[in-house]
């Protein structure tokens, strides 16, 4: 792993275009421009471990980041995908509390680092900010909260069809190089060989086209009802 201090420039610019941010005064989003960190990962290198102190909040600038819960023996159960654009890391930042997860770098990756002290210190002098952050704590509560209800509610021929439709752009659902079956059976909690069937058995329906670099939905109807939950 890589480590630079940045002059903030070009972080201020990519900054100030983030949802994250948007609408916070300039000289805030400078302060965290120049207290930034730049880190630079190669596939497969743990960029925190689950348990460890909070490091700050990282802004993902190229490349794809996978945050997961590992059972003792080394079952993955992934919770995000992270790509450029977007921010991670957020919820101990807030709270004095370990990390609920691991976060480990899918490609080769580029994080910016926002240190948790500066964080920390806008939090008690900015109210935008602190709004901003609990939008960003609720969003994350929803996804996870979500998460369970698939786990809990949806076979997993359901649960691959509802993420289907949700990460299809124009009914194409691209493959990214490190998306194997291991990657997406980890996401759906299950067996590889159970995800297998599940893709066989939607494309055997006729309502999805399987190919190497990308999954096409035909049926977005038919999809649909297959992403319902359990009857």
């Amino acid at each position: 792993m890589a480590e630079q201090q940045t002059t903030g420039g070009d972080l201020l610019t990519a900054l100030q275009q983030l949802p994250f941010f948007a609408g916070l005064e300039t000289q805030l989003i400078q302060r965290f421009a120049h207290a930034a960190i730049r880190r630079v990962y190669e596939p497969g290198a743990i960029i925190f471990l689950e348990g460890d102190d909070s490091p700050g909040l990282y802004y993902v600038q190229s490349g794809w980041v996978k945050a997961v819960s590992m059972s003792a023996e080394g079952r993955e159960q992934i919770l995000h995908f992270l790509k450029a654009g977007e921010v991670f890391g957020g919820m101990t930042v807030f709270v004095s509390q370990p990390m609920p997860a691991t976060a480990i770098a899918l490609e080769p990756t580029e994080l910016w680092q926002l240190p948790r002290n500066v964080v920390r210190q806008a939090l008690l002098t900015e109210p935008q900010f602190a709004l901003r952050v609990i939008e960003y704590m609720g969003e994350r509560i929803n996804d996870l909260v979500a998460l369970v209800a698939d786990l809990s509610l949806r076979s997993v021929t359901a649960r691959l069809a509802r993420q289907l439709m949700e990460n299809a752009v124009d009914d194409v659902v691209q493959r990214q190089r490190w998306a194997t079956q291991a990657e997406m059976a980890a996401r759906l909690g299950a067996a590889p060989d159970v995800v297998n069937r599940a893709l066989r058995s939607l494309s055997d329906a006729g309502l999805i086209e399987l190919s190497r670099q990308q999954i096409r939905i035909l049926d977005r109807v038919g999809l649909a009802d297959k992403a319902l939950p359990d009857r």
